[in-house]
């Protein structure tokens, strides 16, 4: 057997992410292999011609930084098609117009519940700068778009939202402005589950007939995915977003490239946890897709990983 030796890592002044990223991938370090793997076919997924690019992610990292780097993403359009959950819609309007704060995983929760504050780890959000801002400022927009039709679907209401974030001051740190701004469809399959489902269900109360259409995002899903030549995902977390990439991909013999990084486990069956292999075992990946399971936070492995995607392209 002939195999490359492992080597040390050489940490030298004025490295880049991307320098660091290399030097991941001859020291054999477990999950950090890993890392530098994912990183090589993010770069051939993005680089790859005729291929429909997924990016999938849950609520929770939009609370934080990291949400910058979804951003950046999108902003770069090196990705084409946006599933996620009705938080990210919450966590990113929010931001806009107010501010979130760092706590402490470590607080008291009843003295927090005591104070109108929500915690979501050690990220501290008052309630004025979720719920009661969200109901103030997208009851206004609800009306506006009632005028013009009453059937929408989660893409258009995304669109729709972002594009009346060009002229807030902090419109253009948002992740749903840059989908409209760029015309990257994002799709909510679990659009009731969140402040921003909330909202539409209360102004559902007095017009019966203001309805969203599911199935016309299924549609568009299934017309994107039937004509892709090639696909590729980045999946970031796991639950109803995570498996709508996947499930719909199995229209098309699978997906080409994917990237999961996630710190949910495979031994209880979740889909969360599962691994790419299993998904192999599905037809939602191809036989010879390339493929790696991360394991491992996000919010540090994200920023590292983009940012030497960044400078490789």
């Amino acid at each position: 057997m002939k195999e490359k030796p492992v080597k040390d890592i050489q940490l030298k002044k004025g490295m880049n992410s991307n320098m660091l990223i290399r030097e991941l991938h001859d020291s054999g370090g477990f999950s950090a292999k890993k890392v530098a793997v994912g990183v090589d076919i993010l770069e051939k997924m993005i680089k790859e011609k005729d291929c429909i690019r997924f990016l999938s992610f849950p609520a929770c990292i939009c609370s934080t930084g990291t949400r910058g780097v979804i951003k950046e993403l999108l902003k770069r359009k090196l990705f084409d098609v946006v599933i996620t959950t009705t938080g990210t819609l919450d966590h990113d309007l929010a931001r806009v117009w107010r501010d979130y704060y760092h706590g402490s995983f470590m607080a008291d929760d009843r003295e927090l519940h005591k104070q109108g504050i929500n915690r979501l780890g050690n990220i501290f959000i008052p309630n004025e700068c979720y719920g009661k801002i969200l109901e103030e400022k997208m009851q206004p927009i609800l009306a506006e778009l009632y005028k013009t039709k009453q059937k929408w679907s989660t893409k258009e209401l995304v669109w729709e939202f972002g594009k009346r974030l060009e002229k807030e001051k902090k419109g253009k740190d948002s992740i749903l402005y840059w989908t409209w701004k760029n015309k990257i469809p994002v799709f909510i399959p679990g659009i009731t589950d969140g402040a921003f489902g909330s909202q539409l269900w209360m102004y559902y109360q007095e017009h019966r007939d203001f309805t969203i259409d599911l199935l016309k995002d299924e549609q568009e899903l299934s017309d994107i995915v039937f004509d892709a030549k090639k696909s590729g995902a980045l999946i970031i977390g796991g639950g109803i977003s995570k498996h709508h990439v996947i499930w719909w991909n199995q229209y098309k013999d699978g997906l080409d490239h994917v990237v999961y990084i996630t710190t949910a486990v495979e031994y209880d069956g979740s889909l969360s946890g599962a691994q790419t292999r299993e998904a192999i075992s599905w037809g939602k990946l191809k036989e010879k897709a390339d493929n790696v399971t991360i394991e491992g936070d996000a919010t540090v492995l994200l920023p590292l990983m983009i940012g030497a995607l960044f400078e490789r392209l």
